[in-house]
C-alpha cells in the first residue's frame, strides 16, 4: 500500500495583539528546522486574516520553508500606532518559537500595510526584510487626493470636477488639522453632496463634532523609508488607480536603501491581480514568480 504524501504545511491557531487578542493563523513548513517567517500586514479595505493575498502567501511559502503568520486587524480606521504595535506583537510571537529563525523574520505589506511595515522595520533591528505591494511614497492625504481624482476621470469627469474634488478634500483636511471651523467645512460638504461626482470624492456626509478622526493623514512615508536598511522588494501595478507610482518609486530611491528591488507588474493595478480579479486565478503569475525568486535569493527559502 502506498503511503500518502506528508503535508507540506501545518496551520496552528494562535493569537497576537498589543493589549488586544487578535485571532491569527500560523502556517508552518511540515519539515523540521528553524524556518524563516513572514507576517502580512493589511490594506485599509480588508482586515481579515483570510483575505486572498494572505491565503496565497500561506499556500506558496511554507512548501519553500517559510512560515506565514496572518492575523485579523483589530478593526477599521485603526491608527497607525496601534497597527505598528500589533505587528510587533506578531514578530514577538515568532521570535519566541524554537522552530523560527529570529534572524529571518520579515514583513509583507499591501497598500496601508506597506506604510506600516517600513515603520516597524525602521524602529527596530528585528525585521530582516520587507516585501511591499503598492508602497505609497506620499502622505495619506495626498494619496487620497490622487486616487479620488483618478477615479473621477476614469468615470468620465473632466478637469473642472477634478479640481472641485481636490478642493473638497482640502476642506476635509483643513478641518482635520483644526484650521477650519466645522460649520464651514460641513457647509461645503452639504453643497457638494448634491453633485453627481460626490461619490468619487470619498468624503463623509456628516463630519464629527471635533477633528481627529484621521490622525495619520499627514504621515510622511519618505522620512520612514530613509531609515529602512533591510532588503526590500517593491511591487507596483502597471496602472495603479489609487496612488502615484512614479512619485512613490522616487521616494524609495531617494531613501538610499542599497538592497532595493522594484518590480512593475504588467496588467495589474493597485492589487497584484490581472484585470482587477478577486480570485486565486487572477493573481499575477509574474508577482508569484518574482516573489519566490527574491525570497530564494534573500531569505534562503529553497527546499
Amino acid at each position: 500500500m502506498m503511503r500518502p504524501d506528508p503535508p507540506v504545511a501545518i496551520t496552528e491557531t494562535v493569537t497576537v495583539g498589543a493589549g488586544v487578542e487578535l485571532a491569527a493563523a500560523l502556517t508552518m513548513p511540515s519539515r523540521r528546522g528553524r524556518h524563516a517567517a513572514i507576517v502580512p500586514l493589511h490594506p485599509a479595505s480588508e482586515r481579515s486574516r483570510d483575505q486572498l493575498l494572505f491565503r496565497h502567501l500561506a499556500e506558496v511559502l511554507p512548501p519553500r520553508g517559510i512560515a506565514v503568520l496572518r492575523y485579523d486587524r483589530r478593526g477599521d480606521d485603526v491608527p497607525f500606532e496601534d497597527q505598528v504595535s500589533d505587528a510587533n506583537s506578531a514578530v514577538d510571537l515568532l521570535r519566541a518559537r524554537s522552530d523560527i529563525d529570529p534572524s529571518r523574520i520579515g514583513l509583507w505589506g499591501f497598500s496601508q500595510g506597506a506604510w506600516i511595515a517600513p515603520v516597524v522595520a525602521a524602529e527596530s533591528d528585528r525585521v530582516a526584510f520587507l516585501v511591499l505591494l503598492a508602497s505609497t511614497g506620499v502622505s495619506p492625504a495626498e494619496q487620497m487626493r490622487y486616487g479620488t481624482v483618478k477615479h473621477a476621470r476614469q468615470a468620465g469627469y473632466g478637469e473642472d470636477v477634478a479640481r472641485r474634488i481636490v478642493e473638497l478634500r482640502r476642506v476635509l483636511e483643513q478641518f482635520q488639522r483644526g484650521r477650519l471651523p466645522r460649520d464651514e467645512a460641513q457647509s461645503a460638504i452639504d453643497i457638494a453632496a448634491n453633485e453627481p461626482w460626490f461619490e468619487h470624492a470619498h468624503v463623509r456626509l456628516e463630519l464629527p463634532d471635533e477633528p481627529g478622526f484621521w490622525p495619520d493623514m499627514d504621515f510622511d512615508p519618505a522620512a520612514v523609508f530613509a531609515r529602512v536598511r533591510v532588503p526590500t522588494l517593491l511591487f507596483y501595478g502597471q496602472d495603479d488607480e489609487w496612488q502615484p507610482i512614479d512619485a512613490s518609486i522616487a521616494a524609495w530611491k531617494r531613501a538610499g536603501n542599497e538592497d532595493l528591488t522594484v518590480v512593475t507588474l504588467a496588467g495589474t493595478g493597485h492589487a497584484p491581480t490581472l484585470g482587477g480579479g478577486e480570485e486565486r486565478g487572477a493573481i499575477s503569475p509574474e508577482y508569484e514568480r518574482s516573489l519566490l525568486a527574491w525570497l530564494d535569493d534573500h531569505v534562503g527559502s529553497k527546499r
